[in-house]
């Protein structure tokens, strides 16, 4: 990977706006070979849910939703109509960020807006889709979600492209509020094009006895992914876990973590990640900041490298400042042991079904408190993947 690519850092001003591609007004437009790229990546149609968002560029086509208790707007829509968003509103993530945020708050392309009420506990996910039609557009979106007292949602974003599009631009602005003794469980796989960039920009706010659980995937080829959630736990007995599952082929830079600051007694916090390079970039950082006594959190970032083409950092990172805190971590990067390969390969496997299997095994991550539909489809989303392995 040459020095030049290196540096890349998209600009906003290169992409043409997604308001000015010519998008379907409803999913029934959308081609059969569309709707497979977007079951591949997370949304599927026919899967129990209890509601449905999905943005094509910058218009949303779809958004509706089942069950009592649960809110789900085009965020412009909801905007207009509570006043009372402005609580919220760039509150965990500040409009003034960077590059990237002005620009989303400067000129929306759109974004889902979800509220449980208090008291619900939703028994199927949620499922969005924020999908890249049109090549060559910057798409800038800002999600907004809040999960009131004593409530639980699991929500499942997919973000993806039309499989001829190879190049483009999502921005993606998400706020997350999870309100006491309330959870959040949140999983986003991507299926990015081959030359997109991806800049997603996310705060979250956990209150007392809250549970905030993230997962990422990606999986396939993409140019740059640069990702640092924010999550403050500010509430005693708050909790965030975050998990992430990382495959950088050649071409791909990934630079992936989160901070977790934990700013009350008792709260709980722990990152994992796994990546595997097969030539491209991965850069795991984890930040955990302890600032309330009888706090405890863990990071482990392990990565495996199957090429000598690629690279894989570790920036694990601990800063304590009370005496009874219990904080660690462990990293470790190396290469599939030969002797597990030979161990397959006695029993009837090719080398290369051998080495897939393991990879397989490495990047099955078990997310405690994730649930069983979900930990279902990541495994799915790494099984598919062993082929491009």
């Amino acid at each position: 990977m040459s020095e030049k690519n290196r540096r890349i850092e998209p600009r906003v001003e290169d992409f043409r706006p997604a308001k000015e591609a010519e998008t379907p007004r409803s999913p029934e437009e959308l081609s059969p070979e569309e709707w497979q790229r977007l079951k591949e990546a997370g949304f599927d149609p026919e899967a129990p849910k209890e509601g449905e968002f999905l943005q094509t560029d910058a218009r949303v086509i779809q958004c509706r939703k089942l069950p009592e208790g649960l809110e789900l707007l085009p965020v412009t829509e909801a905007l207009k109509k509570y006043d009372w968003i402005e609580e919220y509103w760039w509150k965990a993530v500040p409009a003034d960020k960077d590059d990237y945020t002005r620009a989303t708050a400067e000129d929306l392309d759109d974004g889902y807006f979800i509220r449980v009420l208090p008291g619900y506990r939703l028994v199927y996910p949620v499922t969005t889709c924020l999908y890249i039609r049109t090549p060559e557009v910057v798409q800038k979106v800002h999600n907004l979600i809040i999960v009131e007292e004593g409530a639980e949602l699991n929500l499942i974003t997919s973000c993806t492209t039309h499989p001829g599009v190879r190049s483009g631009f999502h921005i993606g602005v998400s706020e997350f509020y999870v309100k006491r003794n309330g959870k959040l469980t949140f999983t986003m796989i991507h299926q990015w094009g081959e030359e997109l960039h991806v800049r997603p920009r996310t705060g979250i706010i956990v209150e007392e006895g809250g549970t905030y659980i993230s997962t990422y995937v990606t999986l396939h080829r993409v140019a740059t992914v640069q990702s640092f959630p924010v999550c403050r736990l500010v509430g005693p007995g708050a909790r965030a876990v975050f998990g992430s599952v990382v495959v950088a082929p050649e071409g791909s830079i990934l630079d992936l973590g989160a901070r977790v600051s934990l700013e009350a007694p008792g709260t709980r916090a722990e990152i994992i990640s796994r990546s595997v390079s097969t030539g491209g970039e991965s850069v795991a950082r984890g930040h955990l900041i302890g600032k309330a006594p009888e706090i405890k959190a863990h990071l482990e970032c392990q990565g495996l490298m199957l090429s000598d083409e690629g690279a894989i950092k570790a920036i694990p990172q601990l800063d304590a400042y009370y005496a009874n805190v219990d904080m660690s971590h462990e990293a470790a990067v190396g290469k599939i042991a030969q002797e597990e390969i030979e161990y397959l390969m006695a029993r009837g496997l090719s080398e290369e079904e051998a080495t897939s299997l393991i990879v397989q095994g490495f990047l099955n991550v078990r997310i405690e408190g994730l649930p069983e539909e979900l930990q279902k489809r990541i495994d799915r989303a790494v099984a598919l993947a062993r082929e491009g392995l």
